[in-house]
Formats: structure tokens, sequence, C-alpha cells
């Protein structure tokens, strides 16, 4: 398995001979409005893609949505509709998100609605997981999306956690299925009023501690509201004594996973 970091949530994940786009976000730097308006009004994304995007983005076979409604665009924006559509590339979702996309002219391949439970995908099998994509009244306002846990013969389980916060539904899952690879938001993006809508630091490293296998950190330096450096993530997870078991990406950087 490999997952190539493009920027954001957005990337590629290698499988057999599969190559599934998440949640992509291809619009160039400044092109989107920005996610805070008292303290900044920076627009996003806050950096473009790498060099590395086009060609990685050639290769790509299917794509997968957490969440795309209530102005998520930095999981799914016009660029990234634009480039599906012309290209017909079939769009894994949930059944709350199939007729949002339809609309667009995407290819829909909507999960069944026990989504919840493992679902047949490209020769292995699929299910979501709960997200919480914020607490609160903040979190009232949220579209709260969805995780993946993808199994597949020969591969590494991988844990796409999407858009959430650490919960207990969270941690009762990892306990659980103890995934090989898990992908988890790091930003910790808030708004000028609220608590994180994503895990920030502590929470990622609380859910290293938990995890038995490697943990994937992106959602950093994209946004103009996810404040978490690289490089303060790394410090902390050196100090936590989790950093041989915690990756942080650049933008471009693929990572190579084997059984």
């Amino acid at each position: 398995m490999k997952i190539t970091q493009l920027r954001n949530a957005t990337a590629i994940i290698e499988i057999g001979a599969y190559r599934i786009l998440v949640d992509p976000m291809l619009a160039p730097k400044g092109a989107l409005p920005p996610l805070k308006f008292l303290s900044q009004r920076e627009r996003n994304p806050i950096v473009d893609l790498p060099p590395e995007a086009d060609a990685a983005l050639d290769t790509v076979t299917h794509c997968l949505i957490t969440h795309c409604q209530k102005g998520h665009f930095d999981h799914l924006d016009r660029a990234g509709k634009h480039w599906l559509r012309g290209r017909q590339i079939p769009v894994i979702c949930t059944p709350h998100d199939a007729g949002h996309l339809r609309q667009r002219g995407l290819n829909v391949l909507p999960l069944p609605e026990q989504h919840h439970e493992p679902q047949p995908f490209l020769g292995g099998r699929i299910r979501t997981v709960t997200c919480r994509h914020g607490r609160g009244m903040v979190g009232l306002l949220m579209e709260h999306g969805v995780g993946y846990f993808i199994e597949m013969p020969g591969e590494p389980s991988l844990y796409l956690s999407g858009d959430t916060i650490l919960t207990p539904e969270v941690l009762a899952f990892l306990a659980r299925h103890q995934p090989d690879i898990s992908v988890v938001p790091a930003g910790g993006a808030r708004f000028e009023v609220g608590h994180e809508i994503i895990m920030g630091t502590t929470e990622v490293l609380a859910f290293a501690r938990a995890a038995q296998g490697i943990t994937v950190a992106n959602h950093l330096e994209a946004l103009s509201h996810c404040p978490v450096q690289r490089t303060e993530l790394r410090s902390a997870a050196a100090h936590a004594g989790v950093d041989d078991r915690l990756r942080i990406p650049a933008d471009g950087e693929t990572l190579e996973f084997a059984v």
C-alpha cells in the first residue's frame, strides 16, 4: 500500500491495481473563501498543490468522499468536481451524499444503507465509522460525514478517519479493530468561536498512543483555520514517545506500507 499526501485531506491511496483519490480539493492557492472572518481573512487554500500532483492524479481509478455538504469545500471543491466529472471517475460515498453529488454530474457509486457494516469494495471490503466534526454549538452546525475502514487481501488494513475529533466512538473502534494504518486530521481547525472541529496535537498524540499500528497525520498547513504546524507536531510526538508510530508527510510525499 502507498499513500501519497497531496494537500490537506486530499490523498491518493494505492491498493493493488487501484488508485483511490480521497476528498479532492484541487483549487489553486487562494481560489477559495476565507474560513475566519474576524481575526483574519486569508483565502484558501494557503498553499498550492505540490508539483507531484498532476502525475499522481493521472493514475486515479476511483474517488472516495468522506463529506461534502454544508460548504465543506476543503473535501470537495469546484475544481475537484470538474476534474471528477470530466473523467467520470467512479465516486464512492454514503447514500446521504449520493443525491448531492449526482446533481453535480458525478459518476456516483453509493454504499448501501447499511454501510456501517462491512460491504464489498474493489475485491475487499469497506465499512464506515462515525465522525464527530466538533463539539457544542459549532458541532451542531457542521456536516459530520464518515470515516472509512478498508480491508483488502494482502494489504494492511486502513482507517481513514475523516474529519473528526477524538471521541469515545473513535477510540472504541480503534480498540476493537486496531487498523494497521490510520490517517487522521491533525490541524486543530477552529473558527473564531467554539472548540476545535478536528483533532489537534493533543488528540492526535492520544490517538497514536492508543493505536498499535502507524498513525498518519494530515490536514496540516493548508487551510487558514488550521494552526498546527508539522514541526510542532513532530516535536510533540518525540516528547510523547510516539514518533516511531506517527508519520507526518509533506505535501507530495508518498508513504509505503507492507503487511
